[in-house]
């Protein structure tokens, strides 16, 4: 069983680089409650994202969430799938995927990872996810 304290250190220790590498002065860390540990990471007076981590065991997985199915043009949602499945490769330690009803950007690391390691895992994320929006908004309402 993953261990929610191991992952609750390895993020507060991984915060203060995040905020270095991507010149933020508020990063919160809120643990939620639930049968599997996840602890929401977010940026108050931000335009980032939140990113919700999660301990599998066999890896530590990093999700962001970008849209919903239902605010997809319906008359384009066949050109954006080509365009996520397209941009898929270009997208550095990223990739896009569904979860339920929600279009998300997920990241993975090894659970040996460090704080340097999550802390890159989470601005690039961070990074991609804000690129995403702004690059795919025309197939959004």
């Amino acid at each position: 069983m993953p261990s929610p304290r191991r992952l609750a250190t390895l993020i507060k220790s991984a915060v203060p680089l995040l905020k270095r590498q991507i010149l933020v002065d508020a990063v919160d860390a809120i643990p939620i409650a639930g049968e599997v540990p996840v602890i929401e990471i977010s940026f108050p007076g931000s335009d980032r994202l939140p990113i919700y981590v999660t301990d599998t065991g066999s890896q530590l997985l990093c999700i962001s969430y970008l849209w919903r199915d239902d605010e997809v043009k319906p008359r384009l949602r066949a050109k954006l799938m080509e365009t996520l499945l397209d941009l898929n490769p270009a997208v550095p330690l990223s990739s896009f995927g569904r979860i339920g009803a929600h279009f998300v950007l997920v990241g993975a690391l090894s659970p040996a990872a460090s704080p340097a390691d999550m802390a890159l895992e989470l601005a690039t994320l961070g990074d991609n996810g804000r690129d995403a929006l702004t690059t795919l908004a025309e197939f959004l309402v």
